[in-house]
């Protein structure tokens, strides 16, 4: 299993990327961060320096969507990147939640997701598409390569990642939930003459290691309300009735909105409704050992990365954990 490290891009940007330096000392693979170009600085800037500072990290957003860039920006970010540093990116990418809600919109539908993706993934690798009925391309690409890893929770969601995407971003870590995400993947895929298999699977989730879960979970209730946005869009689509598991819709019935003010930031006074069962089931909390037991539960569903959300009080010694006492046990 790899090993990713996510990071909200406050700045000091410089620390964002010493941060990501050690990460691959230590043993991660992938390193990621918000893309909510109001709330954090932006992303794209701090990942060519991500880029110059590593090796062999690959680095990209988690996520980005079709709605605050424009396609052919997206797709010349990606491709410059890679001309620079080799094919070390990867775009995460989804339907957009704090990028696109801060500023008075609503996430995308499908299939406008649907169509960006297969446009970024077209200019970036250096082929033709129709855009507006105009044939676009990018003359200065030869031979790129962009995964689209995009992130979904319900089930049409979760058949578009079956059917076009290389990847699949699932931001939780309840072994249950993620079976059953990624059963519906691998169902879409194979319907849609893919072979599932090739679809890589990442979760994405706190992890915070220590003795003392009551801390732990107070720095980490933050994730179960930005999740809860995401449920919520679920529940006024699908309802209460089964479509999707109530394992993951249950516990927003007494959830009263959300301040983005506080997106992913401990102490969130829109975390009120998250109770401590979530977190445990959403989030990696406890001792090592813990940590390893959840792994290997993931693993066992199909999940090829877990990528660790630091967004708390103890984000280098975290870090530090993983890459001594985690890492070379499961990778």
């Amino acid at each position: 299993m790899d090993l990713g490290l996510v990071l909200q891009t406050d700045p000091p940007a410089s620390l964002v990327v010493d941060r990501m330096r050690r990460a691959e000392q230590l043993g991660f693979s992938h390193g990621w961060t918000f893309d909510s170009c109001v709330l954090w600085q932006e992303p794209f800037v701090i990942h060519s320096q991500i880029l110059a500072a590593t090796e062999r990290l690959r680095v990209g957003p988690m996520v980005t969507n079709p709605a605050t860039r424009d396609w052919t920006v997206t797709a010349s970010t990606f491709a410059t990147l890679n001309d620079m540093f080799g094919p070390r990116t990867v775009c995460g990418i989804g339907r957009g939640d704090s990028a696109v809600r801060v500023t008075g919109g609503r996430p995308t539908t499908l299939a406008t997701l649907e169509q960006a993706m297969h446009v970024i993934k077209e200019l970036a690798e250096g082929r033709e598409v129709q855009l507006h009925g105009t044939p676009v391309r990018l003359p200065w690409v030869r031979g790129g390569s962009l995964p689209i890893w995009m992130g979904a929770y319900g089930p049409k969601a979760l058949e578009l990642v079956g059917r076009q995407a290389d990847g699949f971003i699932l931001q939780l870590a309840d072994p249950f939930l993620t079976r059953w995400m990624v059963d519906h993947v691998r169902r879409a895929a194979a319907d849609a003459g893919r072979d599932p298999s090739s679809i890589a699977v990442c979760v994405a989730a706190p992890a915070y290691v220590g003795e003392d879960l009551d801390h732990a979970r107070e720095q980490c209730r933050w994730f179960g309300g930005m999740v809860g946005n995401h449920v919520a869009d679920l529940v006024e689509r699908y309802g209460t009735a089964g479509a999707v598991p109530t394992a993951l819709t249950d516990y927003i019935k007494d959830r009263k909105g959300y301040d983005y003010a506080h997106h992913g930031r401990p102490g969130s006074r829109s975390t009120d409704f998250v109770p401590d069962e979530i977190v445990d089931r959403f989030c990696l909390l406890g001792p090592v050992a813990a940590h390893l037991d959840r792994l290997a539960e993931l693993r066992e569903t199909g999940v090829d990365q877990f990528a660790v959300y630091a967004m708390h009080d103890a984000i280098d010694s975290t870090v530090e954990t993983y890459g001594e006492q985690i890492i070379p046990v499961v990778s």
